[in-house]
C-alpha cells in the first residue's frame, strides 16, 4: 500500500481550516483548493477575478514547486467560481499557467467560498 505523505509548503499561506495543503500518495499529489490569500499577510487579496485567479495560481504553484512539479504535471483541475460571469477573466489568467497538454477541468459555480473569495482552484498532479 502506498504511503500517505502530508505536504505543508513553507511558501504557502496558512491553511484556513483543518486540512493540509496537499497529500501525496504514490505518484499522485492531491492539492487542496487554494483561494487568493496573500502568503505574506494571510489576508484575502482584494481585486477583480483576474487578480484573484493570479494569486490562487501562485498559491498552487508554491505547492507544485515544493514537490518539484510544474503545471505540466497537473492532470485534473477543478475551478470554483462564485459567479460564472467571471469565467472569461478567470480563464484568461488560467491559460497563462496551463499552456499545453491541458489537464482535464471542471468549473462549478458555488454559492460562497471561504473568506468571501471569488475563485478557488484545486489540482491533482502526477509525478
Amino acid at each position: 500500500m502506498a504511503t500517505k505523505t502530508i505536504i505543508k509548503p513553507a511558501k504557502s499561506p496558512a491553511a484556513v481550516g483543518p486540512y493540509n495543503h496537499a497529500v501525496r500518495v504514490g505518484d499522485l499529489l492531491f492539492c487542496a483548493g487554494q483561494i487568493p490569500i496573500d502568503p505574506a499577510t494571510g489576508n484575502l487579496l482584494v481585486g477583480d477575478i483576474k487578480a484573484q485567479t493570479e494569486r490562487v495560481l501562485q498559491n498552487v504553484k508554491a505547492i507544485l514547486d515544493d514537490q518539484g512539479l510544474t503545471f505540466a504535471n497537473v492532470v485534473k483541475s477543478t475551478v470554483f467560481l462564485t459567479d460564472l460571469a467571471n469565467f472569461a477573466g478567470m480563464n484568461e489568467v488560467y491559460a497563462q499557467y496551463f499552456t499545453q497538454d491541458f489537464p482535464a477541468r471542471s468549473t462549478i459555480q458555488v454559492a460562497g467560498l471561504p473568506k468571501g473569495a471569488g475563485v478557488e482552484i484545486e489540482v491533482l498532479a502526477h509525478f
